[in-house]
């Protein structure tokens, strides 16, 4: 399992909440690592092109499967009025890390709010949140949420960047080929990249609270979800 992880830390209860890449690699034996875990959900936050040729494989582990796209296709951005697909290359969103952070600060926050109020349905906890590789959907994601915990800022960062260590990123790029074909390359995550993306959230709505409020995360929600992840 790549990049597979819990997503607590202070003052996040362990052993409820992971992350990790797509599980659609995953083995046998992994299978029975996520079982012995007690994992109920997995949220998946990649397109649907993606789980159409890379679909999640759990081995019948008894695990719910949640289909969430962190991002609109092409068709659902021009719905949204958006038109400018320069450095997008022909993907869903802009391939350059600087430019897709911020970008995802904007247009993956439906589902951040549905992906809380998955998490806090009765019985779907412990939880896996994933992605392509558990980095870029999966990492602000789980920002959001240990933001929204009352998690310090540096404890946020590094746990975000332990992507790079995780997926050996430190050196620098290294290719793959996406579910198209195409060779793209996999970029090393830092603090400015996520600090870009928190930056878009504040000077849209004013502070990451209003954020999760205006895409349907009530306080309310917010309480159960400390409830469940907070000791």
């Amino acid at each position: 399992m790549r990049n597979f992880r819990d997503a607590a830390i202070p003052p996040l209860r362990t052993g409820q909440l992971y992350r990790s890449g797509s599980l659609n690699r995953l083995t046998e034996e992994g299978a029975e690592r996520i079982s012995q875990l007690g994992i109920r959900t997995v949220v998946d936050l990649r397109g649907n092109a993606e789980t159409a040729v890379w679909p999640v494989n759990t081995h019948r582990a008894g695990i719910e499967w949640v289909s969430l796209p962190a991002l609109p296709d092409r068709a659902g951005l021009v719905e949204l009025g958006f038109t400018d697909f320069s450095g997008f290359e022909g993907k869903s969103w802009p391939v350059d890390p600087a430019q897709l952070y911020p970008f995802m600060a904007v247009f993956a926050g439906p589902a951040i709010g549905h992906l809380v109020h998955h998490l806090i349905r009765p019985g779907a906890l412990p939880a896996i949140i994933q992605c392509a590789v558990g980095k870029d959907r999966t990492g602000l994601a789980v920002a959001v949420i240990q933001s929204l915990l009352g998690a310090p800022w540096p404890d946020i960062v590094e746990h975000f960047v332990q992507s790079n260590i995780e997926l050996a990123l430190t050196a620098g790029p290294t290719p793959f080929t996406d579910e198209e074909g195409v060779t793209r390359y996999s970029h090393p995550v830092t603090a400015e990249l996520l600090r870009s993306a928190m930056e878009a959230i504040n000077s849209t709505h004013g502070s990451l609270t209003s954020y999760a409020k205006a895409h349907g995360v009530t306080s309310e929600d917010v309480a159960s979800l400390r409830s469940l992840l907070l000791p």
